[in-house]
């Protein structure tokens, strides 16, 4: 997408300026902390809210099926990134993409929040995923055509957007979880999408003022004659879904691998394409060659993180002391404490990256310590395996998700950098696409993961996290061995 667009309100040198960014930026901020409000707030109920028993205000639902489907649509979020691109980019432009989109956020958490049983959350949830997914996507691109290629405050645009969404994140399981604690699922649904409605409101009577022209563009408009068979299509695929579901010949505890192989075939056929083009120099295709092993890295680190919405969150539940400094915390509030630890120490990982320079580690070691220091975060479970409720000090759990936040900052960053410094000049949206899928196939595996974690049983518990453990542990050491092998691929990357 071209980014050479006439300044609009929000980038002209007289307006208001945000933290001396366009104005347009504290819009994009808005709206973005308050969906991340409404998204973490939310998620941070979910498992809970499915596995409960009806007494309890949940729906009953199996344990194991129950966290199988909370990692299944962790995976679902990130593959409609895909779609929301290829609405951007071919039918509405970035810009009216985020807000359709910001709306069926809303749409979905207001489903949650008023509609009972399995009908209200699954046709939340379908309208959050395709919701968050597109603002996901097209509120980078939007921030990004606020500002041409060449202005030096573009990347402290970018990084001043990711704290919103951490704050997001904090603030959401934080103040949802407080409130189930006090009143029940549904209320804490109906918080999410007040807040969603907040983010929607704000960026409303700002739209014009402050976005101006930037992502209105589409760059590479979809011709109408193809409308009808892309709809069909969609239609199609959209319908087998639902009715394999509903005639349970897809059941719904498979979902997560069902999630997991999608995002697996997108991956093969996107590196196949950019391996088979004629567009691709040999030097590209060497650092794609250098890129996979860092792409099994992220799927092995993102199973175990993306786990603190299934295997923590139920550990959280039926096993944790959640009394920390004289406060005593819901277990949906202990996924607060992971973007209250990014908001900390992103400055200090950032710092050190910058004064390091040419000396700090390639991006396969620090792929491969990512791996070590989140596998060894599990050995801190094994001290209370087998124990009764409420038998883990909460310091354990933040200590662990310390250390979870560690591998994040060494690992989600730098791959997102990774992704636009390694793609080929002809495919780089697509090796970004690649990277979502990579996530995506990490995050469905949580859900497995969830499916397979028994807290009743002593000796299984115990090997599942040793388990667990020593594959992400070995895997970072290879990581690390070859990191040298993988410098020489890249060229002049590292």
């Amino acid at each position: 997408m071209s980014t050479q667009i006439q300044p609009g309100p929000a980038q002209a040198g007289t307006e208001r300026k945000f933290f001396g960014q366009p104005w347009g930026l504290a819009n994009l901020f808005g709206i973005e902390l308050w969906e991340r409000f409404s998204f973490y707030g939310m998620q941070a109920l979910l498992a809970f809210y499915m596995y409960y028993a009806t007494t309890d205000g949940g729906l009953g639902i199996d344990q194991s099926t129950a966290l199988s489907l909370v990692g299944a649509y962790g995976g679902f979020v990130f593959m409609m990134a895909l779609v929301a691109s290829f609405v951007g980019d071919r039918l509405l432009g970035a810009e009216r993409t985020l807000y359709y989109s910001a709306i069926l956020v809303m749409i979905g958490h207001i489903c949650l929040a008023l509609i009972p049983g399995a009908t209200g959350l699954a046709l939340g949830l379908v309208c959050v995923g395709i919701g968050s997914g597109g603002v996901k996507t097209s509120s980078q691109v939007v921030l990004g055509d606020l500002y041409t290629r060449e202005d030096p405050r573009r990347d402290a645009g970018f990084s001043i957007f990711y704290m919103a969404v951490n704050i997001g994140g904090l603030l959401g399981p934080m103040v949802t979880g407080a409130v189930w604690g006090k009143a029940g699922f549904h209320w804490g649904f109906g918080l999410a999408a007040i807040g969603m409605a907040l983010g929607l409101i704000q960026y409303t009577l700002m739209r014009k003022s402050s976005i101006g022209e930037a992502g209105s563009e589409i760059p590479n408009p979809l011709p109408r004659s193809d409308w009808a068979k892309w709809g069909i299509g969609a239609a199609v695929v959209v319908a087998a879904f639902v009715i394999a579901l509903t005639t349970g010949v897809l059941p719904l505890d498979s979902l997560s691998w069902v999630v997991f192989t999608i995002a697996l075939i997108a991956t093969v056929v996107l590196l196949r394409e950019m391996f088979r083009s004629d567009e691709v120099t040999a030097h590209e295709k060497s650092r794609l060659t250098g890129y996979i092993p860092l792409l099994v890295g992220s799927v092995a680190f993102f199973a175990i993180f993306q786990s603190q919405f299934t295997v923590v969150a139920v550990y959280s539940d039926q096993r944790a002391d959640l009394h920390l400094f004289g406060w005593e915390f819901t277990p949906a509030q202990v996924q607060s404490f992971n973007p209250l630890f990014i908001i900390l120490f992103s400055p200090v990982f950032a710092t050190l990256w910058t004064k390091l320079g040419d000396r700090q580690w390639a991006s396969a070691t620090k792929f491969g310590v990512a791996n070590i220091v989140i596998g060894l975060s599990l050995f801190l479970f094994l001290p209370y395996v087998g124990k009764g409720p409420q038998s883990t000090p909460l310091w354990v759990l933040v200590l662990i998700l310390f250390l979870f936040t560690v591998g994040e900052l060494l690992l989600s960053p730098v791959g997102n950098s990774l992704a636009t410094k390694v793609a080929p000049e002809a495919f780089k949206s697509r090796l970004f696409a690649v990277w979502l899928m990579s996530i995506s196939m990490g995050t469905a595996l949580s859900g497995v993961l969830g499916s397979l974690y028994d807290p009743n049983d002593a000796t299984a518990e115990r090997a599942f996290f040793l388990t667990l453990s020593a594959i992400t542990i070995v895997l970072g050491a290879v990581l690390m061995g070859i990191s040298r092998w993988v410098v020489r691929k890249f060229g002049d990357v590292r």
